[in-house]
């Protein structure tokens, strides 16, 4: 896990370079928000409402989503605009987002961090990532509070949404990301360093050591303890 040096972006408010390659990574990271697909902003909000009825599935409003996320009203329609181009259906199935992801850690096999991500952002368990997740998802990343954001990768490490991270989920958690970053990443990683780091989570998350870590119990100890808040970052980095 890398600490970050200045402030904590990624939980608070980064400095404008942080926060627009933040976003960047963001973007590339559904294959319907690639930087390369996203025209520029029409001052036609007329045309705007009518993309919005063209496709399959209709995402809410534009006035409903400005309500609803963090983004303003142009940030939503170049988010759209992007989405729409290469997602006429309107939706992102798993494989999709799988084969999209592969592509930036192609050194490693990304497929299953990338199906807990996908996870993360189905927050209605249908199968699909819709325009509605896709920028839900975005805008608490990206513009939440501390809690919010902490919130968000606990869910993305509560694997079966039970309300609690146990050692082996996280262990899964740990071992998909040393997948992803691939052998040339960790040339020297030992075979149980995956393990090695989910009991040193647990020794610090785990309060009152009953073998699982509560939602309680990871806000609280990630707002007490400087490491843990950097610890954190590691989603920020494989995003």
């Amino acid at each position: 896990m890398k600490p970050k040096g200045r402030g904590e972006p990624g939980l608070g408010n980064p400095p404008g370079q942080t926060k627009k390659a933040l976003k960047q990574r963001f973007l590339k990271l559904l294959p319907c928000c690639r930087p390369k697909s996203i025209p520029s902003l029409s001052e036609n909000s007329v045309e705007d409402e009518f993309e919005l009825s063209t496709v399959c599935h209709r995402p809410e409003g534009l006035e409903q989503l400005q309500e609803q996320t963090k983004f303003t009203r142009k940030e939503l329609q170049v988010l759209y605009r992007g989405f729409k181009n290469e997602c006429p259906s309107g939706i992102v199935n798993e494989e999709n987002f799988k084969q999209i992801y592969s592509q930036f850690f192609p050194q490693g096999d990304s497929s299953t961090y990338a199906t807990f991500l996908f996870n993360a952002f189905d927050t209605d368990h249908d199968g699909s990532v819709s325009f509605e997740d896709f920028v839900s998802g975005l805008s608490i990343i990206l513009r939440g509070t501390i809690d919010d954001r902490l919130n968000w990768a606990f869910n993305l490490y509560d694997l079966n949404k039970d309300g609690c991270i146990t050692k082996e989920e996280m262990l899964d958690i740990m071992k998909s990301i040393y997948d992803m970053m691939g052998k040339y990443t960790y040339p020297a990683m030992r075979e149980e360093a995956p393990r090695e780091h989910v009991e040193n989570f647990f020794q610090k998350m785990d309060r009152n050591k009953d073998g699982v870590v509560t939602i309680e119990e990871f806000l609280e100890s990630c707002q007490k303890d400087e490491n843990i808040m950097r610890s954190m970052q590691l989603f920020d980095n494989v995003i």
